[in-house]
C-alpha cells in the first residue's frame, strides 16, 4: 500500500506559479495511476489532474485548463503539480491519491479509483 505525502502549499500571491509535490513510498509511483485533487470547505473533492501508470496525463477540462499540469518523476518516485498563474479561486487544501492497485486501468477523474490520499497541502492565493 502507498504512503503519500503532500508538501509545497503556502501563502502565494496571484500571478505566480507554484510546483506542488507528493513524495511516496510503499510503491512505485509509476505502477500506480495517481491524481491531484483539491478540496474548499463545503464543496466535494475536485480532480485537478494526474497521471495513469501508463504515463498518460488527465487534465480537467474546465477553467483550469493549461494551468495545472500533473507530472511523475520516477527516480524521485514523487508526483508533481505545477500550477501557473495561480488566482484567488484556487486557493484550496490539494490532495494527492494512488489507485488502489497497481497496473490497472481505472479511471484516474473518478475519487473511487484511489485507496491511498494524502494528507494534504493548502494553498492560499492571495488578490
Amino acid at each position: 500500500q502507498m504512503q503519500l505525502a503532500e508538501s509545497g502549499g503556502g501563502l502565494v500571491s496571484a500571478g505566480v506559479s507554484l510546483k506542488l509535490s507528493c513524495a511516496a513510498s510503499g510503491g512505485s509511483v509509476s505502477s500506480y495511476g495517481m491524481s491531484w485533487f483539491r478540496e474548499v470547505r463545503g464543496k466535494e473533492r475536485e480532480f485537478v489532474g494526474g497521471v495513469s501508470w501508463r504515463a498518460v496525463p488527465s487534465f480537467y477540462q474546465g477553467s483550469i485548463l493549461g494551468r495545472f499540469t500533473p507530472s511523475k518523476d520516477v527516480v524521485k518516485n514523487i508526483l508533481y503539480l505545477d500550477i501557473d498563474s495561480l488566482e484567488p479561486e484556487d486557493t484550496a487544501t490539494y490532495y494527492c491519491a494512488a489507485t488502489l492497485r497497481p497496473y490497472v486501468d481505472y479511471d484516474i477523474k473518478d475519487r473511487d479509483s484511489f485507496g491511498s490520499w494524502g494528507l494534504g497541502t493548502q494553498v492560499i492565493v492571495s488578490s
